[in-house]
């Protein structure tokens, strides 16, 4: 029979184990080991069952069950002891208390459309929601203190299986936030507080918030799923990235403007402090600029005034190297929404301009999501030196006149979370061999500093402990995946061998893109097949990722390959598994020897599972794009080679493919066995065995990996780096702009709106060259006479500089340098000379130029403006 209603009954625990409540409420147990054990230690069969999940396992006890739990000393005095470690990291100063002074923010506000937290709070499809849980996470062990805002979905991300003929089906289990580590937040009457947006045709979009608490960091999440919507309004928060059109755009204009009310309904209820730096990650949060604009201009400020005061305190970071990776709307569409009453008094026009695409290449009618967040953020960020680098050069048209590398784009390399990630063997393991000096408490990571010290047989007896633990996940979530594709269990007795923990184990794991070429492994199938069976070095793979469903070319890759592991010759070698997530990536990463990642570069903005792998002693087998192409230092992995600039997409991926079976064949598979590996790019020498059946060349590597990458890409790095490089700056910023009634943001919008009046007016005259030798040699110093027209602009308004550098065939600057001239004399109507002194440092060729570009204490960067005049 099929239930008329459906509801959650709250569990109500005996007083001796009432902390249990508190410690499944707070995320925290899904990085800090001794909680997660706890819970496990309850029932270790309902644990798994569960899915390791702390609230629904206290759910499935009965009342039998938790008294008997209560009169069991030992799990009491534990339950007590774990609730006082909880509270003592929920309020202890930490790193970001210990360190910065009362000046830095008492709360930043952090954006994002999805937060791999854990597997049990499925709000999360790939990299970008692992990120951004990694970042709560670690700003939580480090004090910072954030505040995430984002979106529940019902369904969260999509689960996946595989049919019999191997194509990807999805399903969408609902979820129910009563059943899950979230507390809604409800005004002082008890009614649910309630986040409202007004839509078209008089209707209203109405979102209830729910907290997720992770450790320290308050995680608000917007449900439109409430009776007070219509039924449309209801499914805006259905699915992850779910829809297309008008719902998506809905889901981003609760997200950003939504997300700012709920905020502020947050600090009131909680009396904590407004926040004072809003970070936008990826540009589906955009929105969130335009209703603090509103608030201002409530408040009495002018468009260009308030506009200064949020782009003063706000960061965005790009996640994308490509423009298809952006949202985009057409502009008539968000104008639309906007007409609606969404933020009224604020310029409809003026928001558009904010997206809208109005440079070389751009399509005018298109709202781009990416420009509209750089256009809000002072300060701006990739997430990889390279990432920075693509970034400089697909944005440039937003300051043209400026050279890429001017473009205000730095970047913030991403790391993980190394508590989350690190396997429980492996921090254990150091805890032993290191002692105090492990660093392995609470949100501190193992300290690999004394690895060289290890024995090589014991490290590597771990690493094959961890690659036994894989294996048994593989061979079980693999009969999971055969019965539900239609296979009997009689059929499937051959899963019990797949796999052997003594062969070279090869990961790949990530979502489906076509850029992440999944099977370039199988461009050459018969060589693929060769390595995998290889009569003495034998390669395994153990395969997952999910396609976007409506990626037809992305599933069609899963299927290749997925029919190419089915194959009863190879597949006890190798193998894909379904539904990829959190869960099974936590015991991928440690059992995999090498980490495969092949995309077509320099397509990966970051790529972060390389880095859990290399947490765990794994090594990376790479492509040299995103982390990999700044972090490879030749002892730590091996880099894929790629095809030369021009190549045809089918020549490249033959290069590559062969380049990568070769590095197997010749490099990593001889290493791993004990064969002896000459350096670079050398075959394999004179085989012979590894010394004690440990081969040393391979330990070494792990040691190495562990002592030296690992602190680089680490969660905590990264949010140390932006603390320091971009939220401190902001919080300075924005407190600079907002003094004295917002002096500061009404002082640069209206030194703005001068030198914008009258730049058009401006000119360099005439350029001398004072002193140039006929044929100069290094150590010449000259000296550049400008002649410069200001059209009504003070001199203090602007900088001349003259920017130098070694030239091209093609006349342009090569890195160059900027020197500020001077102001020498006052000409008379308007015009003015400047000069100064340049110096040759090098040999070759020279050149230089002189330009005028704004300067106004509040800018951050030359280009900030967008405008410049040079000497033509």
């Amino acid at each position: 029979m099929k239930a008329i209603r459906r509801f959650t009954v709250r569990t109500v625990l005996p007083a001796p184990i009432a902390g249990l409540a508190a410690l499944a409420a707070n995320l925290r147990w899904s990085w800090h080991e001794p909680t997660a054990r706890l819970f496990r230690s309850l029932d270790p069969d309902a644990w798994e069952e569960v899915r390791e999940d702390p609230v629904a396992l206290l759910g499935s006890f009965d009342r039998v069950r938790l008294e008997a739990l209560a009169m069991d000393s030992d799990v009491v005095s534990e339950v007590q002891r774990q609730v006082a470690d909880l509270q003592r990291y929920l309020t202890e100063p930490r790193w970001y208390q210990q360190q910065l002074g009362a000046e830095a923010p008492r709360a930043i506000a952090y954006f994002s459309p999805e937060y791999g937290i854990t597997a049990a709070l499925p709000q999360y499809s790939g990299g970008l929601g692992i990120l951004a849980g990694d970042h709560l996470k670690a700003a939580s062990d480090l004090g910072v203190p954030i505040v995430g805002v984002g979106l529940f979905y019902q369904a969260g991300y999509f689960k996946q299986s595989l049919s019999r003929d191997a194509w990807q089906q999805e399903t969408y289990p609902v979820l129910d936030p009563d059943g899950l580590p979230l507390t809604l937040l409800r005004e002082a009457d008890g009614t649910p507080a309630v986040v409202s947006l007004p839509l078209p045709d008089a209707r209203r979009l109405r979102a209830h918030i729910w907290r997720a608490d992770v450790g320290r960091i308050p995680l608000l999440l917007l449900d439109s799923n409430i009776p007070a919507n219509d039924d449309a309004a209801r499914v805006i928060t259905d699915r992850l990235y779910g829809g297309g059109g008008d719902h998506r755009l809905q889901q981003e204009l609760l997200l950003g403007m939504g997300g700012v009310q709920a905020l502020r309904i947050h600090a009131r209820l909680t009396g904590g402090p407004a926040p004072e730096v809003f970070h936008t990650n990826e540009g589906h949060a955009g929105f969130l600029g335009v209703e603090r604009i509103r608030e201002l201009m409530d408040d009495g400020l002018a468009w260009d005034e308030a506009l200064a005061a949020v782009r003063a305190s706000t960061v965005f970071t790009t996640h994308t190297p490509v423009p298809a990776g952006i949202d985009r709307f057409e502009a008539l569409q968000v104008g639309h929404f906007l007409r609606a009453g969404l933020a009224p008094g604020v310029p409809t026009e003026n928001i558009l301009k904010l997206g809208s695409e109005d440079y070389p290449g751009g399509d005018p009618a298109t709202f781009n999501m990416a420009v509209m967040g750089l256009r809000l953020a002072q300060r701006a960020n990739g997430v990889a030196k390279l990432h920075g680098r693509v970034s400089r050069r697909m944005f440039s048209g937003l300051w043209s006149g400026f050279d890429v590398e001017e473009v205000p784009i730095t970047s913030v390399t991403n790391g993980v979370h190394v508590p989350t990630w690190v396997d429980p063997m492996l921090a254990a393991f150091a805890r032993e061999r290191f002692g105090a000096a492990a660093g392995t408490g609470d949100g501190e990571e193992p300290n690999w500093s004394l690895a060289a010290d290890v024995p090589d047989a014991d490290l590597w007896a771990l690493r094959r402990r961890l690659r036994e633990q894989l294996i048994a996940d593989v061979r079980e979530r693999l009969r999971a995946s055969w019965l539900k594709r239609g296979a009997s269990r009689m059929e499937l007795g051959w899963t019990e061998s797949v796999l052997d923990p003594d062969v070279l184990t090869i990961g790949f794991a990530r979502r489906v893109p076509t850029y992440k070429r999944l099977t370039l492994m199988l461009r050459d199938p018969a060589r693929l097949k060769a390595l995998l069976l290889h009569p003495t070095r034998p390669v395994q793979l153990v395969i997952a990722g999910k396609s976007h469903p409506a990626d037809e070319a992305g599933k069609r890759m899963i299927q290749d390959l997925v029919r190419f592991t089915d194959d009863p010759a190879v597949r006890h070698r190798i193998v894909f598994l379904p539904n990829y997530d959190m869960r099974m990536a936590r015991t991928l990463f440690p059992g995999c020897d090498v980490w495969l990642n092949n995309p077509l570069r320099p397509l990966e903005a970051c790529g972060t599972s390389g880095m859990k792998a290399a947490l765990n002693g794994g090594l990376n087998l790479s492509v040299l794009d995103g982390w990999w192409d700044e972090m490879y230092d030749g002892e730590n992995g091996w880099a894929i080679p790629t095809a030369p600039a021009g190549s045809s997409p089918e020549h490249r991926d033959d290069i590559e493919a062969a380049a990568l079976y070769a590095l197997i064949e010749n490099e990593v598979a001889p290493r791993f066995y004990g064969v002896q590996v000459s350096g670079g790019a050398g075959a394999a020498g004179p085989s012979e065995a590894a010394v004690g059946g440990v081969p040393h060349q391979w330990v070494q590597m792990i040691k190495h990996t562990l002592s030296h990458l690992g602190p680089q890409v680490s969660a905590e790095r990264m949010v140390r780096d932006y603390v320091s490089r971009l939220y401190l700056p902001a919080a300075q910023a924005g407190q600079a702009a907002a003094k004295g009634s917002f002096a500061g943001a009404k002082e640069l919008a209206a030194y703005a709106r001068r030198v914008r009046s009258a730049w058009h007016g401006i000119a360099v005259e005439h350029v001398d060259s004072i002193g140039l030798e006929e044929e100069p040699s290094i150590g010449d110093k000259f000296r550049v006479d400008a002649y410069v027209r200001l059209a009504g602009v003070n001199p203090e308004d602007v900088a001349v500089q003259a920017v130098y550098g070694a030239v091209t065939e093609a006349d342009e600057l090569s890195d160059p340098a900027v020197h500020e001239l001077e102001l020498s004399e006052e000409l008379g109507d308007g015009r003015y000379l400047f000069t100064g002194d340049l110096r040759l440092e090098r040999s070759g060729s020279f050149g230089y130029g002189v330009r005028v570009v704004p300067r106004h204490h509040a800018l951050v960067s030359v280009p900030e403006l967008g405008l410049v005049t040079s000497a033509s």
